[in-house]
C-alpha cells in the first residue's frame, strides 16, 4: 500500500496514510462536482466512500461530468462513479445508494465527513440540518458560469444563504473541476488531521478582464 501512495506518504508519513483507511465519507451527488470529488478523493487511501445519487446520465452531462463517456446515457451516475473509483484504487470500498439524500439520511450511516456535490440549494439546506443533527462537518461547493464557492461547515449553518429556486446559468467543465478540487483538498487535509479553516466561505470568479479573483468571508457562528 505504501508504494501505491508513495508521494502522499512523503507529505505526511506512513501512520497518517494508514489512518485514512479507517475514514468513511459520503459524497452527495455524482454529477459534475460529485464525480470530480470521487475521482480526486477515491485514490487517496480513504477506506470507504458512500455515493448518493438517483440520477441517470444524460448526453448533456458528459462534457462537464468527467466520470462519464458517450454510451453511458441512461445508466445510474452513482453506479458508474463507484465502479470507476474502485477500478482506479484497490484500497477503497464504495457503497452506492441509488436514492435521494432524504432516503440516505434515514439509513443512519455514520461517516467522518459529508461532502456536497449537488446542484440544489434546498437539498444543501437539508444536508446542513442533517449534519448538525448527527454532529458531522460538511463541505459545501457550488458552481455557476465562471464562479464558484466553497465552505467547510462546522458551527455555522446554511441559513446564511437565501434558499430559492432559480434557473442556473451556463457552465463549462474547468470551473467544476476547480471547485471540486478545492473541496477535495479541504476534505483530505481534515481527514489527515491537518489544519483546515472552518466556517469560512471562499468565493472565486473570473472577472470580465479574465482575472481570477478570490474573496473570503467569515460565516456567522
Amino acid at each position: 500500500m505504501m508504494e501505491f501512495f508513495h508521494r502522499q506518504v512523503q507529505l505526511w508519513g506512513e501512520d497518517t496514510q494508514k489512518s485514512l483507511q479507517d475514514k468513511t465519507i459520503v459524497i452527495i451527488g455524482c454529477g459534475g462536482l460529485g464525480s470530480s470529488l470521487a475521482i480526486g478523493l477515491g485514490a487517496t487511501g480513504i477506506g470507504h466512500i458512500h455515493l448518493v445519487d438517483f440520477d441517470e446520465v444524460s448526453v448533456h452531462n458528459i462534457h462537464r461530468q468527467i466520470a462519464f463517456r458517450v454510451g453511458d446515457e441512461g445508466k445510474f451516475k452513482s453506479e458508474i462513479v463507484g465502479q470507476l473509483v474502485e477500478d482506479r484504487c484497490p484500497f477503497v470500498k464504495t457503497t452506492v445508494h441509488v436514492n435521494s439524500f432524504e432516503e440516505f439520511a434515514k439509513k443512519g450511516i455514520e461517516v467522518d465527513l459529508i461532502i456536497d456535490g449537488t446542484d440544489n440549494l434546498p437539498v444543501r439546506a437539508e444536508i446542513d440540518k442533517y449534519a448538525k443533527k448527527v454532529n458531522t462537518p460538511w463541505i459545501y461547493g457550488s458552481v455557476e458560469a465562471f464562479n464558484g464557492q466553497v465552505c467547510f461547515f462546522e458551527k455555522s449553518d446554511f441559513s446564511a444563504f437565501k434558499v430559492k429556486k432559480k434557473t442556473p446559468a451556463g457552465i463549462a467543465a474547468p470551473i467544476v473541476m476547480h471547485i471540486a478540487s478545492l473541496q477535495a483538498n479541504l476534505a483530505l487535509r481534515y481527514l489527515a488531521g491537518l489544519n483546515v479553516k472552518k466556517d469560512f466561505l471562499y468565493y472565486l470568479y473570473i472577472n470580465d478582464e479574465g482575472e481570477l479573483i478570490t474573496q473570503k468571508f467569515g460565516m456567522p457562528v
